[in-house]
Parts: C-alpha cells; structure tokens; sequence
C-alpha cells in the first residue's frame, strides 16, 4: 500500500481546531502534531473525543493538556456525562514557549503512549472503549502546523508466542544491509533486559545491547573469546521507561550496527566480532513482555 493512503495530514488547522478522525484509532496507529507555542501561552490541550457535541458535552476519551503556570505541568484526564474523572499529573515539561514541538500520540489496545521532541513522555491508560473516539480537538493558546494520521496497516502483535528468555536462529546469517526489528513493552517495574547477536559455533557475543532502568544506563558491548570487551554507554536521552511499548531496529551496516527505537536513532556500535556470517543467533532476556521479533 502506498504511503500516502497510510498517512492523511491536515496542514495549518484553525485553533480551536474540531475534526473527525475518519477511520476510527486502531492499535498501532499514530497521530503525530507539529506545532509551536507562542510566547504568551498559558496552556493548550488535545482532546481525543467521542463525537463533537457541545451540549451536552461530548466525552473525551483522552484530555492532554500542558499548563505553563510555575514550572508547569500536564493534567491527562477523561471526561464522561460531563464529569471529569482522577487526573494524572506528569511535572516534566518539554514544551517550551516560542519553541516548536513534536507530539507522537501512539495508540495502543490498552493505553495511549505519548513522546514530544522525540522523546517518551507518558503513558495514559484507556478508560473509554477505543472504538468510541472518532473526533480529535485541539484548543487554548497553540500554532499547529500540521496534524497527521499514520496507520499502522495492521495491529500491534500481542506476542503470546514468545517466551522471555527467548533464543532463535535468524533466518539467515547477518550480513551488510539486514535489520533485526524486536518489538516489545517494557515491564511495570523493570531492572534491566538484554538484546544478543550471537555466534552460532561459539560463546562469542557479537552485539550486546543492555538498557538498565533503574539507572537509565544503556549499555553495549561484546563478549570475544571468553572475556567481556570496554563497555560503551554514552547516549543523549535514555529511550525505556516502564510500561512502555517500543519497536528496536539493529541496522547492520558495513563497519557497524545502528540501533532506532520507536523511529528514533539512539546509537551506533562498530562491529568488534567482524565474521558477520557467523552471527546468526538472537537472544533476549530481561524484564520484558516480547511481542515480535523479525529480522529482514
């Protein structure tokens, strides 16, 4: 299918912006908002609602909603028969007045997962029946370039196949030009989990991919010839939180691997295990629920 019948986008909406979302919201689909905030902003929020009613009030099945008051902060709630529900309150802050943003809504089967700036936000669970939300709304003091709808061409896989640890065979040996693509979600209260490549005639760990959690330290590295090499870790924003679902992409390249999580590039590791037809084992174990994995 080509991409253009996958992505429908609104360019330059008026605020206070009301539309239909046409198709519904189905797991694996993404609404993603370019806009700014203009320097005399109090707050703005996004209303994933069910129908456009104003009186009575339509439900919202999802309210984001950023308030620049002090530090400020982002109150998600639901509102349903005109009450609104508990609030949730998440004090980081990545909007910036005068300042562009990029918000991702993914849409999950039991929760909406929100990054800005590329970068993971918040989770908000569903309290509203997914198939209710057909209406997107968009007011208070913001500037919306554009708003885009992208479908997933099929759900997020639930994984009932795979058991963690979890070892396999690629299809084929790794070779230039082939991704490993592992989707999974992050347990509620994780320590850490582990990704390997691995020689299949050998100990030897080709490519060792560890994010911590509790210290938000990702960590990567080879284990040669029974000893583990130099631990490298430096990355800019640490891409795992609890809860959360994501999709790792391990690009190998001629000289090294590149790593995406969720469409983000993260880091880069130059190949120290250099016989690449030999890598033909994956690994994973950790505090995970494994969903997918694929290599292509």
């Amino acid at each position: 299918m080509p991409l253009d019948q996958l992505q429908k986008t609104i360019h330059n909406p008026v605020i206070p912006y009301t539309g239909t979302i046409l198709s519904g919201l189905l797991p694996g689909e993404l609404v993603v908002i370019q806009g700014s905030v203009p320097d005399d902003s109090d707050r703005f929020q996004v209303d994933f609602q069910c129908g456009s009613s104003i009186k009575p009030r339509a439900d919202v099945a999802f309210h984001f909603n950023p308030r620049f008051k002090k530090s400020g902060s982002i109150i998600c709630n639901t509102l349903e028969k005109e009450r609104w529900g508990w609030e949730e309150i998440t004090y980081e802050m990545p909007f910036q007045k005068g300042k562009p943003f990029k918000i991702v809504f993914m849409v999950l089967k039991d929760k909406f997962q929100v990054s800005v700036n590329e970068k993971h936000l918040l989770l908000y669970n569903h309290r509203v029946n997914l198939e209710r939300i057909d209406t997107l709304g968009i007011y208070g003091k913001v500037q919306i370039q554009t708003i885009t709808f992208v479908s997933n061409n099929g759900e997020v896989p639930d994984g009932s196949q795979l058991v963690v640890p979890y070892i396999a065979r690629l299809n084929s040996a790794l070779r230039p030009g082939q991704t490993v693509v592992i989707k999974g979600e992050v347990n509620k209260n994780p320590n850490s989990f582990a990704v390997n490549l691995k020689s299949s005639d050998s100990k030897d760990i080709a490519l060792h991919l560890n994010p911590r959690m509790k210290t938000k330290v990702f960590v990567r590295n080879s284990y040669l010839c029974d000893s583990w090499g130099e631990e490298e870790k430096d990355v800019t924003n640490f891409p795992f939180s609890p809860g959360m679902y994501f999709e790792l992409l391990i690009f190998c390249d001629v000289h090294q691997y590149k790593v995406a999580i969720n469409g983000v590039h993260i880091l880069e590791y130059k190949h120290r295990f250099k016989q690449l037809e030999k890598i033909s084992v994956l690994e994973v174990t950790g505090d995970i629920q494994l969903l997918d994995v694929r290599s292509l």
